[in-house]
């Protein structure tokens, strides 16, 4: 097959391994606010992937609160994502050899564009990374193709010849659906590396 243009990695998950800590982050803020706490159970099966305003309308939350439980989640994101992340070397070994081969990459996320930049300059990824789409930039998050179509014409490569890399329901249901023909589904971000790269290339 043609050559690949262009390589869309989900954030969490997949380019670092944060879902727990959104979920710590989250069960903080929302015991803090109103008392309340999500299982671990139902955020691996219902909540993962999806934006804090989503998941807070899933929980029933008074609206009243969605900005304070906002704002604390977000102070309590930025302070484990400072505590636990440093450089990736398996992550930044697959972008050189990415770019070596000339072939794009972007990261798309339903994060916000503060904590997704966190992560990947703190991780060593930032600097690869030619286009990053954030929940701001678009209207309808995953499980929406939205984001997938909006980054793949904004880099202007060819979709047919473009991968996405996604671990959780919300994002392979976004990347399923999406322009893009190829999905390399993961289990985790330990599984994103060059090794594992060059396998899946080869299935394709």
């Amino acid at each position: 097959m043609k050559n690949i243009e262009c390589i869309l990695f989900d954030l969490d998950g997949v380019l670092v391994d944060a879902c727990d800590w959104h979920y710590e982050a989250l069960n903080k803020s929302l015991y803090d606010i109103i008392g309340i706490k999500i299982s671990k159970e139902d955020h691996e099966s219902k909540y993962n992937g999806l934006p804090t305003k989503i998941k807070l309308k899933m929980l029933n939350v008074d609206e009243l609160y969605f900005k304070k439980i906002w704002d604390l989640k977000q102070k309590y994101t930025i302070d484990i994502i400072k505590s636990n992340l440093t450089l990736l070397s398996d992550k930044i070994k697959l972008h050189q050899y990415l770019k070596n081969n000339n072939i794009k990459i972007c990261c798309v996320t339903n994060s916000i564009k503060n904590t997704a930049e966190l992560m990947l300059s703190l991780s060593g990824q930032l600097q690869y990374i030619d286009l990053l789409v954030t929940n701001e930039n678009i209207k309808n998050n995953k499980p929406s193709s939205e984001c997938y179509d909006f980054a793949i014409k904004e880099i202007n490569c060819d979709p047919k010849y473009s991968i996405c890399v996604e671990d959780s329901q919300t994002g392979i249901l976004a990347a399923q659906n999406s322009l893009i023909k190829n999905l390399w589904q993961v289990k985790n971000s330990k599984e994103v590396n060059l090794i594992n790269f060059k396998k899946y290339i080869k299935t394709l």
